[in-house]
């Protein structure tokens, strides 16, 4: 896969969250334009291939913000992280009008979380500016049944709307969404199951990152994730999305080197 000038292939790669959001589920993740730098840094120090920025919680019972005010949050941020480090920046939207402003300020990828379906432009505006794209299932209820034909299902339509649209092949990935729609057992079924997204012929990222199906305080969920991003490691997940960035990268050396 392709972001910016940058072609990741081959491995499993730490995607670093950075969050700029007052209400995020995991406390230490947030930043102000004041912290994102120092942020930044230790990321990169610590194994970061790629910067995922957000400035929209999309925690559990998340109060959405207008796309004027995630522009407002990631602007001067995005601006700074551009300027100083030469490593490939996502930012996690989906609004088409967002995505164009992040766009516009040097972003290399967004990070889609209703993949390419809440915005009837994303898909338009991220091909226009030759951008990567990550298509991440979503759904308006829970799933029933048996998750997986419902997952495929969306997300082949998805990639159908970002290959209409122009965007080019070697710059798509997929996410299963884990932790939306879904169950607690649905998410750890998808997780163990996670190969079977391969269908598509595309990349996969992995978000499982502290998340509620682990159980217990989020403070206390390292462990669980470093598991699930071995399993992720194991089954050529191209990229895993996480809070941690030292602790994770060790933990796909380690897998790498079982092998």
């Amino acid at each position: 896969m392709k972001i910016a000038d940058k072609e990741f292939k081959n491995y499993t790669y730490v995607m670093a969250i950075v969050n700029l959001t007052p209400d995020s589920f995991f406390v230490p993740s947030r930043n102000s334009e004041y912290t994102v730098l120092k942020t930044v840094e230790k990321a990169v120090k610590d194994g970061a291939a790629v910067i995922d920025i957000g400035a929209q919680s999309t925690r559990p019972n998340y109060t959405e913000v207008s796309a004027e005010e995630e522009i407002s949050r990631f602007e001067k941020p995005l601006e700074l992280i551009k300027r100083n480090f030469g490593i490939p920046v996502s930012v996690d939207t989906y609004f088409a009008k967002s995505a164009k402003a992040a766009l516009s300020l040097g972003a290399d990828m967004i990070n889609d979380v209703w993949g390419l379906t809440h915005d009837e432009d994303m898909a338009e505006i991220i091909a226009k500016n030759n951008a990567s794209v990550c298509i991440m299932h979503n759904a308006k209820g829970p799933l029933q049944g048996d998750i997986f034909p419902q997952i495929n299902e969306f997300l082949k339509n998805s990639v159908q709307t970002a290959l209409s649209a122009g965007i080019e092949k070697d710059k798509i990935c997929l996410d299963g969404g884990i932790g939306f729609a879904k169950s607690r057992e649905q998410n750890l079924q998808l997780l163990n199951g996670y190969e079977k997204l391969d269908i598509h012929g595309y990349p996969l990222l992995l978000g499982t990152s502290r998340k509620s199906m682990f159980g217990g305080a989020v403070e206390d969920r390292l462990a669980q994730t470093l598991e699930s991003t071995r399993l992720a490691a194991r089954k050529k997940v191209l990229f895993v999305r996480v809070h941690d960035v030292k602790e994770n990268a060790q933990a796909i050396e380690e897998a790498y080197n079982e092998n």
